[in-house]
C-alpha cells in the first residue's frame, strides 16, 4: 500500500530483490463457480428454474419502464450492440501563408550568435 506524504519515491512500494511478496500470481478464480452457478441458477422452486424467475422479474421492470433491465435483458439475448468508430478524415492542404518569410536572412537583422560586439 502506498504511503501518504513525502517525496514521490516514499509514494510507491517496490520490492528490492529477494524473493516476490506473491510468487505465484493472483489466484485464479474458483475453478467449480461455473457448474456451481448453473447447478443454483437451475434448481426449480414451484415449477420454475432460479433463472426462469430472475429473466421474469426482469421483464416486468422492462415492461414498467426500467431502462436498466431493459438494457440487461436486451444485451443478454442479442449480444451488445456494437459501437462504430468513424475512421474516414478530410486532408486538406493549408491555405497559403498570410505573411511570407524571407527565404535567405537580410544582413540588416541581426543573426542568431552574432550579438553586441564584446567591448
Amino acid at each position: 500500500m502506498a504511503r501518504r506524504g513525502g517525496t514521490p519515491e516514499n509514494l510507491i512500494r517496490v520490492p528490492k530483490g529477494g524473493p516476490s511478496p506473491n510468487p505465484n500470481g493472483r489466484p485464479r478464480k474458483l475453478p467449480e463457480l461455473d457448474k456451481l452457478c448453473a447447478e443454483v441458477l437451475g434448481e426449480e422452486k414451484d415449477g420454475t428454474t432460479a433463472i426462469e424467475t430472475i429473466l421474469k422479474v426482469l421483464r416486468a421492470k422492462a415492461a414498467k419502464g426500467d431502462l436498466r433491465a431493459a438494457e440487461l435483458l436486451l444485451d443478454r439475448a442479442y449480444g451488445r450492440a456494437r459501437q462504430g468508430v468513424d475512421l474516414s478524415a478530410v486532408i486538406r492542404e493549408f491555405p497559403s501563408p498570410i505573411i511570407e518569410l524571407p527565404n535567405e536572412p537580410n544582413d540588416s537583422e541581426p543573426q542568431a550568435g552574432k550579438g553586441v560586439a564584446a567591448a
